[in-house]
Formats: structure tokens, C-alpha cells, sequence
């Protein structure tokens, strides 16, 4: 099937999805990046894939298909090289019906007459393009084409090894080889365009286990061979800025990416074991941790509760859960939302996570002798109005922020606790005088990050009489829940991204009150409850009344506040 050719500028202005100056600046974009028009939009923010992907649909009057619906037929992985799709950007769906020799191909481009031609040459099968965005193709590739792929980098590596290992025995980690820097660079966006949190490259007696945390668990996605682990971690080394000759400590790092015209901040951390060494990296998408307000998970009282906080012109603002929990994020979102012309807002973060426009960010480092508790001294001297610590890890630093904060700024920070309540207990474990703290602190904000069911596989069923009662329904009518089954969209896990579950504390005049009292934080909890705090308990528990979770989801985050 051949499309007729029209220009991509044109249908998008006939789309009214862009201005003519626009086009113009993209245009000229695009001849000096040598890239093509509609990425070079993208990449300008002008316009996201998906619109092109619908502008070209409506003007060529070709099927707008999303891949994450659609299912992949097995005999074309074989049939076609990966590398082939990922050049013309194109994956086969299935044959036509009552037509074998006609095949549903998604393309992000279906004007490319070159793409076409190849795909028939090889094949020798006629082509029928339906249209996807570029990130839904790339996506499906590494779903269906990664493990043949992966195969025949490692088959190209060790092929080349031994010829090296002939000439050279002494150099057994080429850095430089083209097959470990595409393997690296395949992990890194493998793991992108599947939502990971991290990548663990794991040594092991015999075999290097690489694993991909998603929605906070860890999933096996691929083996190596043992001896493909020197020339990974010494890949890995160089890109992000360590010691290739040092084996025997530990050690971190930083590299930056783009997958998918998003851009990445990888934090590397690299640690000796007994088979090897350990790699962990962390990515962070950066425009992620600046979220609005309203894209948290916060639900009906909190959301007027929050509000109320953020208009507090002194004081400390804590938020607080463990590792993972979301802390981040939510903590640049107060930022983002008090970053005004009229303040001076000043951090102090250990890494700096993500580049605020307006914001003074300062990164703790321990060689030049730049702590949490010296940074902070030095910021008060900086006409600060607001500033936020990265973290409160002592007793120095939680007795600055408090001095600091009870002389007319405000101050954000996290803690590692488990409750609101306990956030207040632990600072004057820390030796923060509790008359101080009385007076500072005016909110504490507990969160944890839940799973989401899978939309399309999750299952109902009834409620037992034990699980009516953890949701404090008892005796009532039928529950009905629903549980995690898998799917292909899913990834067989039974869940799909991760929901904000929050619990805020207003230290009202009675919970100051207590606090000069030394009071327990069970005290601090069942007041704060009285004056109408929702627990973190109840906010989940209504996520698993209304089908986002599921019961062993409430359960695995709150254990501990019951």
C-alpha cells in the first residue's frame, strides 16, 4: 500500500497543531541537527508524538494504533532484524486477515517509501502501515527484539574477545568495544522506556543477573556470561566519571541521557564483591520531580490541608516516609509552588536531584568539608526566605533548622520515619529541645508510593470476613475488590505505575501543646486523628474500596501505622 506523499508541515498546520513560525524555527532546527522535522518539534516542545501521530492519522486517513493494545506475532522476530525496525523505526503486527502475504506494520513515519522497500525486499511480504508514535514502537522493540538482540551483542563481543585475547591477553576490558557500549546504552534504555527506578547489574558465581526495579520490585530482565562483567563496569566507569583502575573500592558517579527526547540523571554506585564488582544505577527522569500540585495522589481534605500549609510564611515543614517513598518529588513540588520573584529559596541536597529555574541549589560535599549542618550555617548569611535541606540526618542539622526557622524562615526537609507523628518524636530524639520544636514546626507530611492495578487484567472478587474487617467494614453488605492478575500490557506483574498515599499532620495549638509535653507519638497520632487527621490506613484503604489497589498493597505500606 502506498501512502500519498504530503509534507509533514503542512498537515500539522492544517491540523492547527502549530503556528507557520513555528514550523520555521523547527525547520531550521532540523538542518542543524540533521534530524527530522517532526522530532525537532518535539524536541522544541511544540508539539508532543502523539499529536503528530493523530495529525498524520486524520490527514492521511491511515489507522491510529496504540501498541500497548496490540500483540506482536512471533514469527516476525525472526523473520526481520531488529536493528532494521529501529532504523526506519517499524515493528510487524500481524498478517492481514484471509491474506498471508500482507502484513500490518506500525510506523511512526508511513511516508517513508525507503522503510517500505527494505521491509518488502526482506520479506518479501506486501506492507500495510498503520501508524505509532515513535516511543510506542521503540518500546514494543524492546519488548519483543531485546533478548535476540542482546544475543547477538554478546555472540559479537566474545567473538572479538578471543581474536583480542590472541593478539593482546593483557587487555581484557575494552572499553572501547562497540559491542559493550551498545549493550550498556540498549540496559539504559531498556530500563527508561519500561519506568525503572534503577538497574542492578549483579555479579553471581557463574553469571551476571541484571535486574530492573519497576513500581519499587525488582524484576530479572536479562543474564550474561561472568566474563562479559569487566568490560560492563569498565564501560560503565568511564561514562559516568570513575576510576577505571580501581577495583577494590567502592565508588560513585553521574552521567546524564536522553531517551525519547527525556532527559535522564543517572546516579552510579559501584561496590566489590565477593564474584565481582556491584553496579546500581539510579535514573531519575528530571522534569518528573517537578510535578504539580495536583498530580500528587492528595484527595479531598488533604489537598485543603496542603494548601493551608504552604501558606505558612516561617516555620518547618517536614516530609517524611522511608527510602522510595516519594519524598523527592513532593518536596519539589512545594518548591515549585512557593518559587516566586519575591522569595530567595535556597537548598542544600545531597545529590541535587533536579535543576530549579530560580532556585540556589547547593550539593553537600564531604571532601571540601561542605556538610548539611557548614552549608546550612553559610546559606543564613545568604538573606535566605526559604530553605530546603535534602535531608535532616543529625542532631547539628535538625538544631539549625530549628534555630533557623524560629527567626523567620521557612524551612522544608525530609526525615526518615515512618509516621507524621514519629517525624516529631525523632527530632527531639535528636536533641532538639522540645519547646523549640513546639514553636517551629507547624506540618508533617507522611507519604508511601502504592501500586496501581492493571486496568485491563485486574479481577473482582468478594471480600472475606477478615478482609472486611481490616477495612473496617465488618457485618456490612458484600465488598467487593479486586486483585492483581498479569497481562501483556502489565508486564504479567498486575499492576501498572504508582499512587502518592499521604497522611498530614497540622501541629494545631493541642498538638503544640503536647509536643512541650514530651508526649508519646501514639499521643501525638490519636490527637491529630481527633482534630481530623486521615491516616495513611484510611487514605488506602478507600484506594482499595475504589479498585486502584489492591488489600496486600494497603497492607504492605501500612503495616507498621496499625
Amino acid at each position: 500500500m502506498r501512502v500519498e506523499r504530503k509534507r509533514m508541515g503542512d498537515m500539522l498546520l492544517a491540523e492547527g497543531a502549530v503556528t507557520a513560525e513555528q514550523i520555521d524555527e523547527a525547520l531550521e532546527a532540523s538542518k542543524r541537527e540533521g534530524i527530522k522535522l517532526g522530532e525537532s518539534l518535539v524536541r522544541l516542545g511544540y508539539v508532543t508524538e502523539d499529536t503528530i501521530a493523530q495529525a498524520l492519522s486524520n490527514q492521511l486517513k491511515i489507522e491510529r494504533v496504540h501498541l500497548a493494545e496490540e500483540f506482536v506475532d512471533d514469527s516476525f522476530v525472526k523473520m526481520i532484524p531488529g536493528d532494521v525496525l529501529r532504523r526506519y523505526i517499524m515493528i510487524p503486527l500481524c498478517y492481514e486477515k484471509d491474506n498471508v502475504n500482507r502484513v500490518r506494520v506500525a510506523m511512526s513515519d508511513p511516508m517513508d517509501m525507503r522503510a517500505m522497500d527494505e521491509f518488502q525486499i526482506i520479506t518479501g511480504l506486501q506492507l500495510d502501515p498503520v501508524i505509532a508514535t515513535r516511543y510506542e514502537i521503540e518500546t514494543a522493540l524492546d519488548r519483543y527484539y531485546a533478548d535476540a538482540e542482546t544475543a547477538k551483542v554478546l555472540e559479537r563481543y566474545k567473538r572479538e574477545h578471543q581474536e583480542l585475547e590472541k593478539t593482546d591477553e593483557a587487555n581484557n576490558t575494552q572499553v572501547d568495544n562497540s559491542p559493550v557500549v551498545l549493550l550498556v546504552r540498549s540496559l539504559m534504555q531498556q530500563a527508561a522506556r519500561q519506568h525503572a527506578s534503577d538497574i542492578h547489574i549483579e555479579a553471581m558465581e557463574r553469571v551476571v543477573r541484571v535486574r530492573f526495579r519497576i513500581d519499587g520490585v525488582l524484576y530479572e530482565r536479562f543474564r550474561y556470561d561472568i566474563e562479559m562483567l569487566p568490560a560492563i563496569v569498565a564501560r560503565i566507569k568511564i561514562i559516568s566519571g570513575m576510576d577505571i583502575s580501581e577495583k577494590r573500592k567502592p565508588q560513585d558517579g553521574r552521567v546524564s541521557m536522553t531517551v525519547d527526547h527525556n532527559e535522564f540523571d543517572v546516579r552510579v554506585s559501584i561496590l566489590p564483591t565477593v564474584y565481582g564488582e556491584k553496579c546500581v544505577m539510579r535514573l531519575a527522569q528530571t522534569n518528573v520531580l517537578t510535578k504539580d500540585k495536583s498530580e500528587l495522589g492528595l484527595r479531598g481534605r488533604d489537598i485543603e490541608t496542603f494548601n493551608n500549609l504552604l501558606k505558612n510564611p516561617n516555620g518547618i515543614l517536614l516530609v517524611t516516609g522511608p527510602t522510595g517513598s516519594g519524598k523527592t518529588t513532593t518536596l519539589y513540588t512545594v518548591l515549585n509552588e512557593l518559587n516566586t520573584q519575591e522569595v530567595n529559596i535556597i537548598t542544600v541536597e545531597d545529590p541535587v536531584e533536579a535543576n530549579l529555574a530560580g532556585v540556589n541549589q547547593v550539593q553537600v560535599n564531604p571532601k571540601a568539608d561542605l556538610t548539611f549542618a557548614n552549608a546550612l550555617r553559610s546559606i543564613l548569611r545568604q538573606d535566605p526566605d526559604i530553605i530546603m535541606i535534602g535531608e535532616i540526618r543529625d542532631g547539628e542539622t535538625a538544631k539549625i533548622a530549628v534555630q533557623a526557622s524560629i527567626t523567620g524562615h521557612l524551612v522544608v526537609s525530609t526525615l526518615h520515619t515512618n509516621s507524621s507523628a514519629g517525624s516529631i518524636v525523632r527530632l527531639m530524639d535528636m536533641g532538639v529541645e522540645n519547646y523549640l520544636l513546639a514553636d517551629a514546626i507547624f506540618g508533617v507530611i507522611a507519604q508511601r508510593l502504592v501500586r496501581k492495578l492493571c486496568p485491563y487484567c485486574r479481577r473482582p472478587r468478594l471480600a472475606t470476613e477478615a478482609e472486611r474487617e481490616v477495612l473496617s467494614m465488618a457485618g456490612e453488605d458484600p465488598v467487593t475488590i479486586y486483585e492483581p492478575c498479569g497481562c501483556d500490557k502489565c508486564s504479567q506483574t498486575g499492576y501498572s505505575g504508582r499512587l502518592g498515599v499521604y497522611e498530614i499532620l497540622r501541629v494545631t495549638p493541642r498538638i503544640k501543646e503536647l509536643i512541650h509535653d514530651r508526649a508519646s507519638a501514639d499521643q501525638l497520632r490519636d490527637t491529630a486523628v481527633a482534630e481530623g487527621m486521615v491516616t495513611l490506613r484510611s487514605n488506602a484503604r478507600q484506594l482499595v474500596l475504589e479498585g486502584v489497589t489492591s488489600m496486600n498493597e494497603m497492607l504492605r505500606i501500612t503495616y507498621e501505622n496499625e
